[in-house]
């Protein structure tokens, strides 16, 4: 995903695994005890820069021995101790809890129970220290260097960053600890059956002061912020086993990988939790495009703080040319090093979707004057794709420097695009999903400008994207596989690679149907189909990897997209049947992972490991995994909203297993709808008498 991601991140880190908490530009990495370790990517990280890289709690000079961890939000973790047991005692009776709530900073309560029947004097020590780092500099392994300066009041301990950035931290704590530099100790004394505890506040300072964090009330900060979120969003229920807790945690994460812009309030959408908490163009547009049926208004402020950040000249060194949709943003001390600014914009795809997700919002009833406001954005989106992104009328990419990333839609490692004999394409690269985001996007803005009485525009649309349907045919089919190849390369040479990239394609539509019914039973063969999902690269290709970051993986999201096209093709032989195969395997999956989606898991057969492999670094939460189950259920339900036309289309095709789904409160512009749906049947109330109700 970033401008580094030659593969995947290096592993978080140790021992007994890592505890993720997240709240949108905060996310914080420990140990099961809730220690910060030094030397590993632990930290406290906010807006791409780490604020704390040790913080680690020990009684009496040893650290406790875990019990548990629960982590009830996403935001929110409590981990359970107990100090060791004296030297021949084999039970512990001093109990030691740190419920972890994380904002703008870090508060934790501290709680120490002495269960025993005398009174206990311990020693409690709270280690700090950083090294100010920015995310990229932590996420690669390659942090050298920096540190803090302490500095200690009467009342707080100060982390100065020594490279005088103006950035430090200020850690402040209840119960009157010692303050030296580097430590808080209590020397406290625990009547018997009785408690002690105390609250530590750390976050960034400002003017040696603590920036005010708005986490300590439960009626501020995250818990306010995901009580309202859980409150406006469509409710989502299902009978059908495990899925209510994949519907319940996938709003959850959402909510908390919501970003609010300070100017307006706007809430958009980051990519995922450690390392891509940032708006990115790609990876917000498609999230927000599945979580339309949660809430629309995540996607339109996600348009808009893409059209504020779109290309308005020609920068080689951060890819910006007018009208692109930029790569990811990012606010770390490093970034203009790594991305040559904050913004970067070295990405070919998200510029159609752009134009794509402002359509869809249409039909779904977002207001008319923002959709308006956006049409300038989305016609300098059209413009970079023709003057720009297109070589002899495909969509391409070829970075402009050597610090880009080499490959430039969403399967951007270094080897993801190969031949099936292992050679690397070499750029200008059109990628065959690409092409039908532009399709897609295309068709889109005419379906706009017809809305609008625009229909010259409308039709000059309709013919270029049927143009480019014909030319996709044409140049990336390949017989002999019955498939689309996976690229054209810079000689225009197919990139005969059989990988699930052509199941976006079924998504756009540009799929002629006399081509579906071969590239369905292609993609339903088990070197591409491991039971659990789609692999990214056939297991017959010579780079195959099934723990290869984008080189036979399974994404979540890839699947959901790939489940979405072929209902969209559910009239030819085959589609439904392997769409409901692929979602069935894919929810079985996500149950193996707690109910929570990762970003990407291992593509080993299900054949040869009854249980879905984890991929080591996988993000968690990840945005478009969250969202995946989001496009699973509303493509089974068939469900198609045309607000302008006071339209909606329902045709469910549930499997069994899914029981019966229920939306309530579903807004579809003013109307305000509850769907109830079992196998093929679906009841919709609230539907105001001038709308009509389509069933296909």
């Amino acid at each position: 995903m970033s401008v580094f991601n030659a593969g995947p991140p290096t592993p978080v880190s140790g021992v007994g695994g890592v505890v993720t908490l997240v709240e949108a530009s905060t996310f914080c990495l420990s140990d099961p005890l809730g220690d910060i370790h030094p030397g590993t990517a632990h930290g406290l990280f906010h807006r791409d820069a780490r604020l704390l890289s040790r913080w680690d709690l020990r009684l009496d000079g040893l650290p406790p021995e875990q019990l548990s961890v629960l982590v009830r939000e996403p935001f929110r973790g409590r981990f359970v101790a107990r100090k060791t047991p004296p030297h021949g005692v084999a039970d512990a009776t001093v109990l030691v809890q740190r419920r972890r709530t994380i904002g703008d900073g870090m508060h934790e309560v501290i709680t120490v129970h002495n269960l025993g029947d005398e009174d206990t004097a311990i020693t409690v020590t709270l280690t700090a220290d950083t090294d100010f780092a920015d995310l990229f500099a932590v996420k690669e392994g390659r942090v050298h260097g920096g540190g803090c300066e302490f500095s200690v009041a009467a009342d707080a301990l100060r982390l100065v960053d020594r490279a005088n950035s103006g950035r430090e931290v200020v850690i402040t704590a209840d119960g009157e600890p010692t303050i030296q530099p580097g430590f808080l100790t209590w020397d406290i004394v625990v009547a018997r059956r009785s408690v002690w505890h105390t609250t530590v506040r750390c976050g960034p300072g400002s003017g040696h002061r603590a920036v005010p964090m708005n986490i300590d009330d439960d009626e501020e900060g995250p818990v306010r912020k995901i009580r309202h979120w859980r409150a406006t969003t469509t409710s989502l229920t299902a009978s059908g086993p495990g899925l209510n807790s994949i519907l319940q945690r996938t709003e959850t994460d959402l909510g908390a990988l919501r970003l609010d812009d300070p100017a307006d309030g706007t809430a958009y959408v980051a990519a995922g939790a450690p390392w891509f908490m940032a708006l990115f163009g790609r990876d917000s547009l498609l999230t927000s495009w599945m979580a339309l049926l949660l809430d629309s208004d995540l996607a339109l402020g996600t348009l808009r703080q893409l059209a504020k950040l779109q290309g308005t000249k020609v920068e080689p060194v951060t890819e910006e040319e007018p009208g692109r949709i930029m790569h990811e943003r990012r606010h770390g001390p490093g970034s203009d090093r790594v991305l040559g600014g904050t913004v970067y914009y070295g990405t070919v795809d998200a510029t159609p979707l752009f134009v794509m997700l402002l359509a869809e919002c249409h039909r779904w009833g977002v207001a008319e004057s923002a959709v308006r406001q956006l049409i300038p954005a989305a016609d300098a989106a059209l413009t970079w794709m023709t003057e720009y992104g297109e070589r002899d009328g495909l969509l391409v990419y070829h970075r402009k420097t050597d610090r880009g990333l080499a490959n430039q839609g969403w399967k951007d490692s270094w080897d993801a695009i190969s031949f099936s004999d292992g050679r690397l394409a070499e750029p200008p690269i059109a990628l065959c999903e690409v092409q039908g985001y532009a399709y897609a996007a295309e068709l889109g803005r005419a379906e706009l400008a017809d809305s609008h009485g625009d229909h010259a525009t409308a039709e000059r649309l309709r013919a270029r994207a049927l143009e480019r349907r014909t030319r996709f045919d044409e140049r990336f089919w390949l017989p002999r596989a019955g498939c689309y190849a996976l690229a054209l390369d810079a000689s225009d040479r197919p990139v005969d690679s059989v990988s699930s990239n052509p199941g976006h394609c079924l998504w756009t539509g540009i799929v002629p149907d006399e081509r579906a019914a071969e590239l369905i039973e292609r993609l339903d063969a088990p070197d591409i189909n491991t039971g659990f999902g789609l692999r990214t690269l056939s297991s017959a290709d010579r780079r195959f990897n099934p723990m290869g970051y984008h080189t036979g993986s399974v994404w979540p999201h890839d699947t959901a997209i790939a489940v979405a096209g072929l209902l969209r093709y559910a009239h030819i032989p085959g589609a439904l049947k392997l769409a409901e195969h692929l979602a069935t395997g894919l929810l079985e999956a996500i149950l193996e992972f707690g109910a929570r989606p990762p970003e990407l898991f291992c593509g080993f057969a299900r054949t040869e490991f009854r249980s879905p492999v984890p991929y080591p670094t996988s993000c968690s939460p990840q945005a478009w995994a969250s969202a995946a189950p989001l496009l699973l259920m509303r493509s089974f339900l068939g469900l198609q909203p045309d607000v302008p036309t006071r339209t909606l289309t329902v045709s469910p095709r549930l499997p069994e297993r899914a029981g019966t789904i229920r939306l309530a409160d579903l807004k579809l512009g003013s109307a305000s709808i509850t769907i109830e749906a079992t196998g093929n049947d679906a009841h919709v109330t609230g539907l105001p008498s001038d709308w009509e109700l389509r069933r296909i």
